[in-house]
Parts: C-alpha cells; structure tokens; sequence
C-alpha cells in the first residue's frame, strides 16, 4: 500500500477548499524539476498533490505527499482516487535511464515501463475527467534527446521518443476539448539524471520549473529548451542520419 504523509497549517483538523483555489497533481515530486515546480506552485497559491517513489521533504499546508512506484497498481489507484475531483494540471515528472547491459535487458524494460507507460496511464486515469469538465492540463516532461539515438542509453532515447511522440499527437486530437495536453523537451538540467561527461548549457532545476509554468500558463503544447540546446541536437540529428544512410 502506498504511504502518505501530510502536513496541514491546522493539525488534526481538515481545510476547506475555495472553489477558487487550483488543484495540481505533480508525478515525481520529490526530487528534481518535480519539486522546484511544486514549490513554485505552492508559492503561487496553489494546492498541490505530490506523487513520488521517496519521501518528500517539501513542508506546506496546501501541500499532500504519497509515496509510490508509478509502475504499480497501488499508484493507478490512488491516482483515480485523487482525481475523483478533477485537477486543473497534472505535470508527469518521472523519468529513469540505465545504460544498456547486453547480456540482461530487464533494465531496459524497466526504463520504458517508467518513461512511457506509466505516462501513458496517467493520462489514462486523469484524462476523462477534464474532459467532461472541458478544462485542466496535463503536461509530461521529455528530453531534446528524443531525436537521437543512443548505443549507451538506447532505453532512455527510446521511451523520449516514443513520449513526445504519443502526447504530441493526444495533444493535437484534444485541442478543442477545453484540455491541454503538452510536452516539454529539456536539455540538461541540474539533477540527479544529467549523468553524462560533458553537460553543455545545463539549467537549474528552478529555471525548469519556471518552465514548466509558463507552458502551464500558455497552455503550450511543445517547448524546447533551451532554444540553443535544441539546435545544437538538431544537428548532432542531421550527422547521425547522414552517418545511417551511407553504413
């Protein structure tokens, strides 16, 4: 069963919600861009459901952690418990990558039931109900490396690719429900998955965040950043195609 723990302004006692207070649910809140964004959410007054496989040291009355592997059961039904009142944004934050071992690729399926299914499922369960309400949006975060390939990560290249591709095209069959569903393309940012040698125009988990907020805002379906990361992969991309074409 997933735990939970909760810190409320008013101990032992229940708040009451306003009509007017916004509701996000934050997949991956414990760590990385996951908690800059809840904290930059919190900061703007909203109420904020975190989600994560650890303990969150996040600490505010609108603020509602449960542990949980988004590969489970117990997180799909938590997950529909919680949206029984539809959330204005949920943000997908997870992602995982393992370099790949030739000899037992059970990581592998691990990274892409991470990545992408449990994605998938998300909006599966969150969904349905902004669409009957004709409002909200869900946004997951993917990577500028979703248009390489990779012989060291190829799990990882994979399941990006596969993400932005699901959810741009969800994004486009939706885009006169009222629902907003976006993808973001980062490039390297300062957490614990910016694990290669050389990180060029690395970001900070906070300027993701401030990210993220604005494609909430703008109600985005697709941002790359940063800008200049994005064509640098752009022709990182054109070499690899070249390098395909002629082996």
């Amino acid at each position: 069963m997933p735990s939970q723990s909760k810190v409320s302004s008013s101990e032992g006692q229940g708040r009451a919600r306003t009509s007017a207070v916004k509701r996000a649910c934050i997949i991956g809140s414990s760590d990385g861009i996951g908690v800059a964004t809840a904290e930059a959410l919190l900061a703007e007054g909203w109420e904020v459901v975190g989600l994560s496989r650890g303990a969150s040291m996040l600490s505010h009355a609108h603020y509602t952690h449960f542990i949980c592997d988004v590969t489970s059961d117990d997180y799909r039904r938590l997950l529909r418990e919680q949206s029984a009142e539809p959330f204005q944004a949920v943000i997908y934050s997870v992602g995982i990558g393992e370099p790949v071992t030739l000899d037992d690729l059970s990581p592998d399926i691990r990274v892409l039931d991470v990545n992408l299914m449990a994605a998938v499922s998300t909006a599966a369960i969150v969904l349905p109900g902004m669409i009957a309400a004709r409002q909200g949006s869900l946004i997951v975060l993917s990577s500028l490396a979703d248009v390489l390939v990779s012989s060291e990560y190829p799990s990882y290249n994979a399941s990006k690719a596969a993400l932005s591709s699901y959810f741009e095209g969800l994004g486009t069959a939706l885009r006169s429900s009222g629902v907003t569903v976006g993808y973001i393309r980062f490039g390297f940012v300062d957490t614990k998955m910016a694990k290669a040698r050389i990180r060029p125009l690395m970001v900070s988990r906070q300027v993701a965040a401030g990210v993220v907020l604005r494609a909430l805002r703008k109600r985005q379906r697709r941002v790359s950043f940063p800008v200049r990361m994005a064509l640098l992969v752009s022709v990182l991309r054109f070499f690899q195609s070249v390098k395909r074409l002629f082996a």
